[in-house]
Order: structure tokens, then C-alpha cells, then sequence
């Protein structure tokens, strides 16, 4: 009896599970069997494996073969097996010394050809063996830059099966062609979002950075929704624009993503994970080190905003924008049990999908930014009278957005039709994105130095009650806020977001504690009532 034994990686949701590959050859009539709880294209890696073992030029065994994946209570799917169960037969064959193997997690798909193709989840799959205490991966060339940002493991990228058994039974390596190895999945090249960035010393993707030149200076007027823009990027606050068609809206959410600050370390980790299980991450630039702007169509179904799909969950717009900014543009157009399911994430920071192979666990901490017409028309004002909707359309349009779902956002914005004298007024532009971005920064800061040793980054974090007992603001500043809660303006979760809403006030204008200038902007971003205070930050600090 010939046995051999390598290691692979099964992927639930963007967490690995580090799975033992167990070949064993018996004499008898030659047989290829593959146990150990596959799915279907897993199962379909035996022909794949076998042709491309004998055209690497070694000998397929002619006796009994079954492979196993151990553990065999956890699923497993996808074509990431067919490196190691490669290796774990040549091992079994003796064509490879089984004890080379015994130690190393090999992760990758083979071609027919025995070149090995990249799959999606490199990067989870590598932060799963480096948690079990495995120090050696190989991975498909491609995918090489990907698994190296995970510290303390040494990686192999190989081209082919040939370059890995000459590297393994130390003989000389053959040359192979370079292949387009990261080619991203055609079927996902629609979700690809545009944009560019970059880090120093640190690759990132272009993916996620959504100012291909887009600076807030370009949005003319709208002073108070480019607060409210400042004012959720500085606390993390959801945030909630109406307007008529063509007012800014979509430009305010475009440029929200530019004034956040970079990605840490371990959230460009995190954000990096989800998009390589989605495959969306570009060649070459295997790290997202910003955040992620995601904006999906109003038609999109329940399982491409919150995640599933058939077989194997796969992450939805939410995930996809975890970290970063998720936008809904004409909200009202989605279907209502498709808003109802972000009530979930948008309160516990992931989303769990209950499937019946398992359950599955994505991240999900996003910035949610909502646009909507006032009317079906889009002519809705108090001002004029420019709409011709009936009032029970009107009614019927507005009803779309349930009070449950508005109520977990913090601010609440009229972006107003921009006027001709607006728009030629010299002197125009606003502020640019560096400068709001400066402002954001140091407010994260302030707030960090703030919350730290609890486990909240940001105001829009931090429960009610701990605001309440131990942030405390200025005496008598949340007077008018609490007069609100008594007349039935305010509920009493609406109450402590006013306060999160404040603090972030404060940290953007340098207070130490938020007084009453801080708590009634607050107030306006939260109702729409004018309070008589400035609404540009600059004119407050």
C-alpha cells in the first residue's frame, strides 16, 4: 500500500478550514475515487487531474486510487483541490517523496494541460493555514503577490504542474510560458467598480476607489448635503439625500469615498478577503488599501445586495462595501423586502445566509447612502409648483422607504435644485476633497484617541446608553433635542443618534465636548428644521 498526504484549504464564506488531501493506491482494478463530502465541480477534478498528471509527463498509477479530504463533515467546493490532490497521488505513486509533501498547503486549479489556473479566495485560504500554524503555501503564479501579503508564510507561486514536481523532487525546472494567470471571471466583470488608487510601498486596487477626478469642488452650491457628506465620512453616520433629478446627489455619493481615510492594515485585510471570494480583485494589485464605493441597480435581487445565490454563497453589494460606502440611487425603485434586509447588517455589522450545506458569515460594516426623488416626477417641492403627481402617488412613492429603515439613518438631507445664479456665480466652488478629507482625518483621530480601549472606532458606533453615561455633552445642550423626544419629533433611538451626530460635530470643529451650536447642526441633519446655526463646518471652526 502507497500513501501520501498534502494540505488545501475549504472556504465558508470568507473563513478557511484547512483540509488534509490523503491519496492511498491499493492493488486492483484502476479506479479513481474521491470521498470526503465534494460538490460537483469538485468531483469533476479527477478527469482534470488526470489529464493534466500525464500531460506533465509523469505516469498515472494503474491501481486503486482513493483520495480523501479530511475533515469530512465540512463541504467543500470549487477547483482549489486539484494542486494538492495532484500532488497527494504523485506523492502515493512515489513520482514525489510523501514527505515533502506532509507540511505544505497547495491551493490552485489545474488545466487539462497541467498549467495551474488561479481561483477565487487566495487570500482567506492562505490567513486559514497561516492560523493553523502552516509556514509553506503554493499557489497559482498569479495569485503569488496576493497570498504574500499574509506575514510569516513562505509562498511558492508556480506556473504548472511540471515546475511544481521538478521543485519538489529537486530537479531541474522547466520553462513555461507565462498564461494570463488572474484573468478576472467573465460573469463578474460587470460588478467591477471604477476607479483608481494607490498607496506608497503598498499595492492596492483600483477597484475600490471610486475619483477618477472627482472632487467635491465640483458640486456647486448644496452646502448642506456636502455637510451632511463631511459629517458621515468624520463619524460613519448613514446618510439620507432627496432631491429632484440632477440636484447632486449621485455626485455627493461619488465623492464620499475620496474623503475617508485609508484603510488600516488589518481592514484592508478584511476588505481584501471579501473581494477575492467575490474574484474581483485585478491582477497585479492584490491589496485594497481604501475604501470600497459600491452602487448596485435598483433592480438588483435580495441575493446580489445582501449575498447567496445558488450552491455556494457568494458575497452581495453590502459585503462588497464593507469598510466603504454602499449607494442605493433611486431607492424607492427597490423592491421593500430587499431594503427590510439590510435592517440586519446595518445593525450588527455582517450578514449571516442560512443555506442548507451550512451557514455562512460575511462582513458587512458599510456606510449606507440612500438618493431618492421627492416624487415619482422628481418636481416635488414645497417651494413651487412644478409637480404633477397626484397626492396619493406622492403618498404611495414616499410610503416606499418604511420608517424602520430611515429611522437607523442619522442624516437626512434636502439636496435642492441647483439655481442659474449658482451655477454662473463666480467663486462657485466649494471646498476641494483634500481639504474636507484633512478635516475628516483629524476628526477620526480625535474620536480614536477618544474611544480607545472600547471596542468602537467610530461615533456611529458607540451605543446610546455609554453616550449617555460617559461622553457626556455641554449642560444644557441637548435640551432642544430633548424637547423634540417629548413632542414625538424624535424617538429615543433618533435621541442618542442626534448626540452620535454631535460628538462628530465637535471632532470636526476641534470642541472638546459638544455644546448647543453642535447638537442643533445635529438636529437640522437629522430633521430638516432650520435651526439658525451655520451649516458649513468651515464657517464653524
Amino acid at each position: 500500500m502507497a500513501f501520501a498526504r498534502t494540505c488545501s484549504v475549504a472556504l465558508v464564506g470568507v473563513e478557511g478550514v484547512v483540509v488534509e488531501v490523503q491519496a492511498d493506491l491499493e492493488p486492483g482494478v484502476a479506479a479513481f475515487t474521491l470521498v470526503g463530502l465534494p460538490d460537483k465541480s469538485l468531483t469533476e477534478s479527477r478527469d482534470r487531474v488526470r489529464a493534466a498528471v500525464v500531460n506533465s509527463g509523469a505516469a498515472w498509477p494503474q491501481k486503486k486510487l482513493t483520495v480523501g479530504l479530511s475533515p469530512a463533515s465540512v463541504p467543500k467546493s470549487g477547483s482549489g483541490f486539484d494542486l494538492a490532490v495532484a500532488a497527494a497521488v504523485l506523492g502515493a505513486a512515489e513520482r514525489i517523496d510523501p514527505r515533502v509533501l506532509a507540511d505544505i498547503v497547495m491551493i490552485g486549479e489545474l488545466g487539462l494541460d497541467g498549467r495551474v489556473r488561479p481561483v477565487r479566495g487566495v487570500l482567506p485560504a492562505v490567513l486559514a493555514a497561516a492560523g493553523a500554524g502552516y509556514e509553506q503555501v503554493v499557489v497559482p503564479e498569479g495569485a503569488a503577490a496576493e497570498a504574500s501579503l499574509v506575514p510569516g508564510v513562505s509562498v511558492l507561486g508556480v506556473r504548472s504542474l511540471r515546475q511544481l514536481i521538478a521543485i519538489l523532487a529537486d530537479e531541474p525546472v522547466p520553462d513555461e510560458d507565462p498564461d494570463e494567470q488572474g484573468r478576472p471571471d467573465p460573469l463578474l466583470a460587470g460588478l467591477r467598480m471604477p476607479g483608481t488608487g494607490a498607496a506608497t510601498g503598498m499595492p492596492s486596487v483600483g477597484a475600490a476607489r471610486h475619483d477618477h477626478g472627482h472632487d467635491l469642488a465640483d458640486v456647486v452650491g448644496q452646502t448642506s448635503a456636502r455637510t451632511a457628506v463631511e459629517v458621515a465620512a468624520a463619524g460613519g453616520h448613514h446618510l439620507f439625500l432627496e432631491g429632484p433629478p440632477g440636484a447632486g446627489k449621485t455626485m455627493l455619493a461619488e465623492r464620499l469615498p475620496t474623503i475617508l481615510p485609508r484603510l488600516g492594515r488589518q481592514e484592508s485585510l478584511e476588505v481584501t478577503a471579501v473581494h477575492s471570494v467575490a474574484g474581483l480583485l485585478p491582477p497585479g494589485k492584490p491589496l485594497i488599501d481604501v475604501a470600497p464605493y459600491c452602487a448596485p441597480h435598483h433592480s438588483a435581487t435580495m441575493q446580489a445586495l445582501v449575498g447567496g445565490g445558488p450552491g455556494v454563497a457568494r458575497p452581495g453589494a453590502v459585503s462588497l462595501s464593507h469598510r466603504g460606502v454602499l449607494f442605493l440611487d433611486e431607492t424607492p425603485e427597490f423592491s421593500s423586502h430587499v431594503l427590510d434586509a439590510l435592517r440586519q447588517p446595518l445593525e450588527a455589522g455582517h450578514v449571516v445566509i442560512a443555506r442548507s450545506a451550512g451557514v455562512v458569515r460575511f462582513p458587512a460594516k458599510f456606510l449606507m447612502v440612500l438618493a431618492a426623488n421627492p416624487c415619482p416626477c422628481g418636481r416635488f417641492s414645497q417651494r413651487d409648483d412644478l409637480c404633477e403627481c397626484p397626492p396619493s402617488a406622492i403618498r404611495r412613492y414616499q410610503a416606499r422607504l418604511s420608517g424602520p429603515l430611515l429611522d437607523r439613518v442619522d442624516l437626512r438631507v434636502e439636496v435642492d435644485r441647483v439655481t442659474r445664479t449658482q451655477l454662473t456665480a463666480s467663486g462657485a466652488r466649494g471646498e476641494s476633497t483634500a481639504t474636507v478629507a484633512d478635516r475628516v482625518r483629524a476628526a477620526r483621530e480625535r474620536a480614536s484617541g477618544r474611544l480607545a480601549g472600547t471596542p468602537w472606532c467610530t461615533n456611529s458606533e458607540v451605543p446610546g446608553r455609554e453616550l449617555r453615561n460617559r461622553w457626556y455633552a455641554v449642560p444644557g445642550a441637548m435640551d432642544e433635542a430633548e424637547r423634540n423626544l417629548e413632542r414625538g419629533v424624535l424617538t429615543v433611538r433618533g435621541l442618542d443618534r442626534v448626540l452620535r451626530v454631535a460628538w462628530t460635530v465637535a471632532d470636526l470643529v476641534g470642541h472638546d465636548r459638544p455644546d448647543a451650536t453642535d447638537v442643533a447642526l445635529a438636529l437640522q441633519l437629522r430633521t430638516g428644521v432650520p435651526r439658525g446655526v451655520p451649516m458649513a463646518i468651515g464657517a464653524l471652526t
